[in-house]
């Protein structure tokens, strides 16, 4: 079956990984990568699949609805997934606006295009899908609830053998949303107008919640790709407050293939929770970094633990992030395929074999790349 597919911020982190699994996996699909090219988003991450013949990019911002209205008559699409966002908490307690448009403005401008142009169909919403991604800081912070005395303070979760936890709470479906930063706000606000297309129009939408997602082509104001380049170049690792705070993280790859799995096979109207069942406190985490990239450069064990700077705490930092992904599990048969150690050690390697995509992009020479070819 022939599907024309738009995946929004295409050219971004996640999004490159879900556009080069569509793409690949599914040759008889349309895949539409849209992106504004931001900062955030680089081409130089699809260049393996940007001449494949069922792959698409679009240079677009999803704020301009009629834009996209005319995208969504022209290649009849019927699918979206969305993942197009501002997605650093740092920069939305700087710039709250600008994640305002973005986050919100942009995904209702897309959700009212699909609503226009799906009703125009004589099949209306039938084998339609709006598949929305969002993060687990919606939910806002969890109570660390471990015994005292104890390291690492680890409890099993009794929805996944062997995961070890930091609290006895974990993000459900089901919990109350409450969000601390302007990046979440906006998160949140976006999640209530997709669910809100559903219950007043009868869109058929799906929403998912992840954890950190971490892993190749992240944009290096990310905590793991920044810390391996600072540690490649003897530059300091600022951690916030004492490093305690804990967050459960996510092999993109692994993320990608829920992505996938959810948009063919999940219930509309429903939400999953995407987690790695693998939460860190942020110092052990770095710790774990630390030695891995030590060990591959050939550095003594600890060589850069003093690269370790302690500085002043985010603003309305949340304490723990922890999801259950219990029902992805029962229900669609997902599970993440890689321990921490194995995904980390990936990752370092990957940052490391390739430089030169990781100085282009600190440099800012990977935008100069496409300014002719997209310009505008």
């Amino acid at each position: 079956m022939r599907r024309n597919i738009v995946i929004t911020g295409g050219a971004g982190f996640i999004g490159s990984h879900v556009v080069r699994l569509f793409v690949n996996k599914y040759p008889e699909y349309n895949i539409i990568n849209l992106d504004k090219l931001t900062y955030a988003g680089n081409l130089a991450n699809l260049k393996d699949v940007e001449d494949k013949p069922n792959y698409k990019f679009v240079r677009m911002d999803i704020c301009d609805f009629e834009s996209f209205y005319q995208l969504m008559q022209e290649e009849k699409v019927d699918g979206i997934i969305h993942l197009a966002a501002e997605s650093h908490v740092d920069r939305s307690i700087k710039d709250p606006f600008t994640f305002a448009r973005t986050n919100v403005m942009g995904t209702l401008s897309l959700l009212q295009a699909a609503k226009l142009y799906w009703e125009s169909l004589p099949e209306k919403y039938e084998g339609k899908r709006f598949y929305h991604i969002s993060t687990d800081e919606v939910y806002g912070a969890l109570k660390m609830n471990h015994p005292e005395g104890i390291e690492p303070p680890f409890k099993t979760v009794a929805s996944s053998e062997g995961h070890k936890a930091y609290g006895d709470d974990f993000f459900y479906e089901t919990t109350k949303y409450n969000p601390h930063s302007p990046y979440s706000a906006a998160k949140a606000s976006s999640d209530h107008f997709v669910r809100a297309y559903h219950d007043t129009y009868g869109m058929p939408t799906i929403v998912t919640n992840c954890s950190n997602n971490y892993g190749p082509y992240q944009f290096p104001e990310k905590l793991i790709p920044l810390f391996i380049n600072n540690i490649r170049h003897r530059k300091p690792l600022p951690v916030y407050g004492k490093g305690e705070n804990v967050r459960d993280w996510l092999y993109v790859e692994d993320h990608a293939r829920a992505i996938d799995l959810i948009f063919h096979e999940g219930k509309v109207a429903e939400t999953y929770n995407i987690g790695g069942f693998n939460e860190w406190k942020n110092i052990d985490l770095i710790k774990v970094m630390i030695k891995t990239v030590d060990r591959i450069l050939g550095n003594p064990e600890g060589h850069s633990l003093d690269l370790i700077t302690y500085v002043t705490d985010r603003l309305g930092h949340d304490a723990r992030y922890a999801i259950d992904s219990s029902k992805l599990q029962k229900e669609l048969g997902w599970e993440p395929s890689l321990q921490f150690e194995e995904g980390i050690e990936k990752t370092v390697r990957w940052y490391l074999d390739n430089q030169e995509w990781m100085d282009n992009v600190t440099s800012g020479d990977y935008q100069k790349y496409y300014e002719e070819m997209y310009k505008g």
